[in-house]
Parts: C-alpha cells; sequence; structure tokens
C-alpha cells in the first residue's frame, strides 16, 4: 500500500453490496497508517471486523426473539436464540462508550468473548499475537477511538449483509493484504482460480470430510463448501490445520463469516505434530487438498526417520526439501476407499533425483497418481517458478488404471503487470484437458510402462511434445485447441501493447 489514502476499489467477483462492505474495510486502514506499519495492517482490521460483526449478529439475533417472544427480555437472551455468547461488558457497544484505555477494553471484551463460547471461538482474538492493543504509544485512544467509530457507522449484522456477501467481502480483503506482503504471501494466500480448479478436480460430495494440512487463510475449505453448496445438498466436514497462529485464527474467521459452522481448524505444525489423530493413526479424509509451502526447509525430517504415524511410506525425504512429506502425509490422510486428494507443488517434485527419484519411483508404482498438470510461471505469491498440481486417488477408475493423465497448461494464463494469473476460461480449459480422454496439443494419457522406460522421471516435457495440429483432428480436439488457442492470442495482445506502451508507441 502507498503512502495515500485507501482508494476505493470494485473488485470484480463481488456484488456491489460486497464492495460497499470491503471499501469499508479496507478504509479503516487509513486510521491505522503511521505507528502501525501496511503488513500489520491485518493484525488490528480482522479481530476488529469480526468482533463487531460477532455483536451486530447478536444483536439482530435478540431482536428477532424479542419480535418472537412479543417483548419478552429474558426470552431473547435465552443462549438457544444465539449462536454465540456476548458476555455482559464484552459487546461492542461497551467498548464503543469508553473514551479512556480503549485499548484495555478492546482486549477485555475478546477475551471475554473467547473464554464465553470455548467450543467455537477459543483464542480466536488472542490468536492475533502481535497485536498491541494497550501500547499507546501505537495506538493512542484517539486513534482506537476513530477505529471503533469507523466501524460502528456501518452495521455487520445478518440483516445487513448475508454470509455470502460477508465471505465475499473478507477474501478480497484477505487478496489485498496479501499484495501488501508479498514477501510472505504464498504460504498466507492462494491465487482464487487455482483454488478453484484444485476443488473442481477433486468434486467434493455432499457429506464428504474435507482436509487441508496446510489450510493458510481457509480458501481452499471455503471453495470445498462453496462447491458442495452449488449442488444444493448438505454439507460435510471441514478441518485444516495452519503453523502460523494469527493465519489459523483468520481461517477461523473466514469459515465464521462464510456461515460455516461444522468445522475443526487446528494450530500447528503438521509435518511434526499432526493435530488429527484416531485411534493413535492419521485420520483419514475422502478430500485432501493443499497448496503447502513450496521445498520446505528444516521441515523435520529426524523425527520422519521414526514417525510413528508411519508417514513415511516410501522413504524420508531430504532435510532441506519438504515437498514429498506433505505429498506422503497426505497419502496417508486418504480414507481407503473413497480418498482422494490434490496438491501444489514446485515442478521439480516431477524430476529431482537422489531421495525424492527413489521416493517418486516407489509412489508411481502404487498406481495412485491420476493426472499431472504443468501450470504457467509466476502464478504465486513469492514463487516465479512453475507449479505443478498432483492429482490422487486412492482407488482410480478402470479407465485410468496402470496410466497417468498429463496436462501442459504452461501457456494458459493472462498476464498481469507484476503477476500472471488464471481466469475462469483458463480454468475451464485446463480441466477439460484433464479430465477428458482424448490426446490434443496440450494433453494425453500415459501408460506407466511408458513412464518406467523413462526411468520414472514426471517431467512434462518429455511426455507432451508442441506441434502443429494435422489437416484432420477430431471435432472435440479442435475445439479444446481453439479455446487454449484464444488465450495464448488474447496474452500474447496484452504482452504487445504492454512492450508498445514502454515504449510509449501506444496511446488508449
Amino acid at each position: 500500500m502507498s503512502n495515500q489514502t485507501a482508494e476505493v476499489i470494485r473488485p470484480d467477483f463481488i456484488n456491489d453490496d460486497g464492495t460497499k462492505l470491503f471499501n469499508h474495510l479496507y478504509q479503516a486502514c487509513n486510521i491505522l497508517r503511521g505507528p502501525v506499519a501496511a503488513d500489520e495492517y491485518k493484525t488490528y482490521i480482522f479481530p476488529m471486523m469480526f468482533f463487531k460483526r460477532l455483536s451486530d449478529v447478536y444483536d439482530d439475533e435478540t431482536r428477532a426473539a424479542l419480535e418472537e417472544s412479543g417483548g419478552d427480555e429474558e426470552y431473547a437472551n435465552f443462549p438457544e436464540n444465539h449462536r454465540f455468547v456476548i458476555p455482559e461488558g464484552c459487546h461492542w457497544n461497551d467498548v464503543r462508550e469508553k473514551t479512556f484505555n480503549i485499548g484495555a477494553a478492546i482486549q477485555y471484551a475478546m477475551r471475554g468473548i473467547q473464554k464465553a463460547n470455548p467450543d467455537t471461538l477459543f483464542g480466536i482474538f488472542d490468536d492475533f499475537d502481535e497485536a498491541k492493543w494497550t501500547n499507546k504509544e501505537k495506538l493512542s485512544d484517539d486513534r482506537l477511538k476513530d477505529l471503533t467509530e469507523h466501524f460502528s457507522s456501518l452495521s455487520l449484522g445478518n440483516n445487513s449483509f448475508s454470509a455470502d456477501v460477508m465471505g465475499q467481502a473478507y477474501e478480497y480483503l484477505i487478496k489485498k493484504f496479501a499484495d501488501i506482503t508479498k514477501d510472505s504471501a504464498g504460504e498466507f494466500y492462494t491465487p482464487r482460480a487455482v483454488v478453484k480448479l484444485l476443488v473442481n478436480l477433486l468434486d467434493p460430495k455432499a457429506g464428504e470430510t474435507i482436509y487441508d494440512p496446510a489450510c493458510g487463510t481457509g480458501g481452499m475449505l471455503i471453495e470445498a463448501r462453496n462447491h458442495i453448496n452449488d449442488q444444493s445438498l448438505s454439507l460435510g466436514k471441514l478441518y485444516g490445520q495452519e503453523k502460523n497462529l494469527s493465519t489459523s485464527a483468520i481461517a477461523r474467521i473466514n469459515l465464521f463469516v462464510h456461515g460455516a459452522d461444522d468445522f475443526k481448524i487446528m494450530r500447528g505444525d503438521t509435518l511434526r505434530q499432526p493435530a488429527f489423530i484416531s485411534n493413535d493413526q492419521i485420520q483419514t479424509f475422502d478430500c485432501v487438498i493443499a497448496n503447502p509451502p513450496f521445498s520446505l526447509q528444516k521441515w523435520g525430517d529426524d523425527m520422519w526417520i521414526n514417525d510413528p504415524y508411519g508417514r513415511n511410506i516410501f522413504g524420508v525425504p531430504p532435510a532441506n526439501n519438504g515437498d514429498f512429506a506433505w505429498i506422503q502425509h497426505m497419502i496417508k490422510s486418504m480414507a481407503p476407499k473413497s480418498g482422494r486428494m490434490a496438491v501444489v507443488l514446485p515442478q521439480g517434485v516431477l524430476f529431482r533425483g537422489g531421495k525424492e527419484g527413489e521416493i517418486r519411483q516407489k509412489l508411481i508404482e502404487t498406481d495412485m497418481i491420476e493426472c499431472i498438470i504443468g501450470l504457467a510461471d509466476n502464478l504465486f505469491y513469492g514463487a516465479s517458478l512453475a507449479a505443478c498440481i498432483l492429482v490422487f486417488k486412492k482407488r482410480k477408475a478402470a479407465s485410468m488404471r496402470k496410466q497417468i493423465r498429463f496436462v501442459d497448461a504452461s501457456t494458459i494464463f493472462k498476464q498481469g503487470r507484476a503477476q500472471n494469473f488464471l481466469t475462469d476460461d483458463h480454468i475451464n480449459i485446463i480441466y477439460e484437458h484433464a479430465t477428458s480422454t482424448l490426446e490434443t496439443n496440450y494433453a494425453r494419457t500415459v501408460s506407466l510402462e511408458e513412464v518406467r522406460q523413462l526411468e520414472y522421471s514426471l517431467h512434462i516435457p518429455q511426455y507432451i511434445e508442441k506441434k502443429l495440429a494435422s489437416d484432420e483432428i477430431p471435432f472435440e480436439n479442435a475445439i479444446a485447441n481453439l479455446r487454449v488457442c484464444r488465450s495464448t492470442a488474447y496474452t500474447a495482445e496484452e504482452r504487445f501493447i504492454q512492450l508498445l506502451r514502454e515504449e510509449g508507441l501506444f496511446n488508449e
């Protein structure tokens, strides 16, 4: 963020109400600007937003109960009429009345709410451990008064903004904070389009369990929930683990504001101390999905030599790279029959040798890998190199046994100023290539025997050679190629215009 006032923004994927709400939340940064560094904004904005949301929703529920009971205040305060408890002295309005020691009042209210709701909100505010509410050199009473009045000017209750609208605005706020903190954003935020692609590939169904072992701000769990909602079916249960305290709190808030109830987000280091254990074994799930930290160093190889949960199924990865540790943890987390997983990792996992090569060979021979998708470079924050998506199934369809589907999507993207990105059209094109059985210039299905002949390398260019289409190709192939060519043409046009602008030869 620059030193200018936070601008009014119109996000392209949320409606007018969501835009209004997002801009209201985002402009709270102006009040913090100066004593609070830009990369700390989320530490204060997220908990304040959630505190206000809880209080306003509680008030909505109270008014509804009063109308139902003909004004019976005792009835309106019954816990049965509320999703959560707001203890006496811990409501937003209690803080708003303060003119002195406002930071202490905020801290008292937040901790009171946590304590009163141990099953759902325990630690959710304390997890923003970098917030210094009582440090008046950083946040004076006048500044906190301005902040509370800013939030007070707009109701955040359900009667004002539905859970969908609230969730959309919150998601975009997460993205904007990721834009601000690009250096560490890779573990904080996964591009929305990539999340959508992974969820579409897994296709979670009603009643299924969904697990993200590196859940960040919860975007993949939210998208999985939205995917199931699109089918107008009942939900399963959502599970996630996140090492960073404040990020895990943001994930829990994210799920709450989206209206989710049946979820469990745990804090901790997944590779060293997995949180979801059942009968002394790694708990299993129908869908396992993640974008874990790329090529993580010092990930805990010393503990995996004698891992009590048997996650070193195919071997212990090297100490300076945890990519295959995440893969093996996720495989161990797949349900025996229905288990399927999709994971984003750097493309080095497809061809690196040494210990990783040995693990990859054993993994390939299990015949659980169903699809490998090579993505364009510079799609992710903090990672300019190209990534890939690996899709696994415990029980592959008969038509895919002893085979792997390869997709080269390296040219399917839209170029941005600082970062490339995928549109919904791109996602649809990649998904069609991944789920089709047709051979195109961008995808083909390969036998395990061919993989063996190439010494278990999964390097995509070894299997898909770019070539001109022949004069006669099936209609389905022609349509798929046309869509990709259209996308590539748009990208080339934008790049050409950008070059002209840089030379001062293009005026809009």
